[in-house]
């Protein structure tokens, strides 16, 4: 099993834009080998918005490098991109974008949930990219919650919705470059879960130290088997070694499963853009200012 090397927690908060209230739990800023796969995770909300009939969100802006996945759990998020996709997503939905050679696009509130208000919670989480593909075509995947099989877990203690990797025979709808997990899993107060946690890699990429998983805890309580307690917006962080977890709920509880295999390459970012290396970071930007990311 896997030990807790520490809980990640961040209690202060920023606006991204106007529509996006957000705790940044973790950035590849601090230190992109601990997280790696995953270079940034924004917990936006909860909150609650009244009515308004003005576009609250993001406007246009460029990536290049990575991908972004947004989860909706309350409120709805439209999307619009360079290459022509796009659309509007609400609780139990998904946007997966990959920026990888460049994209350009807005995320805003959608019209609809404007106009009403109401409780508003989501998810964005970077996903990087090897450098073999971060100047692949970029893309996107919309995923309904209809797509997202859910499956039940042992001795009735909850649920798991899988969005990516595979769970008890059940394979999640996102297309990913590296092996994840991706999860949305639901753990009845009393109850205690084993999840697998891969210790080897499964692909060329070097990956020593086994896989990463950082499970966020968006709403309750959990116990870890080494007798650490994470609550409302805290991350438990675990060592690499180790092939799964042990997860006791103290109240009923909601988390974002998180695992992954580690890309042991360098990571140089700025802003918007994640790459290898400093000169490919001054190419981006070139690339965008001269319009080779596309245009709105």
């Amino acid at each position: 099993m896997k030990s807790v090397s520490h809980i990640q927690r961040n209690p202060h908060g920023h606006w991204v834009g106007d529509g996006f209230p957000v705790r940044s739990i973790f950035s590849y800023d601090d230190n992109p080998r601990a997280f790696s796969p995953f270079l940034l995770l924004d917990f936006g909300g909860p909150t609650t918005f009244d009515p308004t009939t003005k576009r609250r969100g993001v406007g246009a802006h460029p990536h290049r490098g990575f991908e972004t996945v947004t989860i909706v759990y309350d409120g709805e998020v439209s999307h619009r991109d360079s290459t022509g996709a796009g659309g509007t997503i609400g609780p139990g939905d998904v946007q997966w974008m990959t920026a990888a050679s460049g994209i350009v696009h807005e995320e805003f509130h959608s019209e609809a949930f404007g106009r009403s208000g109401g409780p508003f919670q989501m998810v964005q989480l970077w996903v990087n990219l090897p450098a073999r593909d971060k100047m692949a075509p970029p893309g996107y995947q919309g995923i309904t919650a209809a797509q997202t099989p859910t499956v039940d877990l042992p001795d009735g203690a909850g649920t798991a919705r899988l969005i990516a990797g595979s769970l008890l025979d059940a394979q999640g709808p996102a297309r990913t470059f590296t092996p994840m997990q991706v999860w949305d899993v639901q753990i009845k107060a009393g109850h205690t879960v084993t999840l697998p946690a891969p210790e080897g890699h499964t692909v060329t990429l070097p990956a020593p130290e086994g896989h990463t998983t950082v499970p966020l805890v968006l709403k309750g309580r959990v116990k870890t088997q080494d007798g650490a307690e994470a609550t409302d917006a805290e991350m438990i962080v675990y060592e690499r070694a180790g092939e799964g977890v042990t997860l006791t709920a103290v109240t009923d509880t909601t988390l974002l499963w998180l695992a992954g295999e580690p890309i042991d390459e360098p990571v140089v970012g700025y802003g918007p853009f994640v790459m290898n290396s400093e000169a490919e970071i001054h190419q981006a930007f070139s690339d965008f200012q001269s319009g080779r990311m596309g245009r709105l």
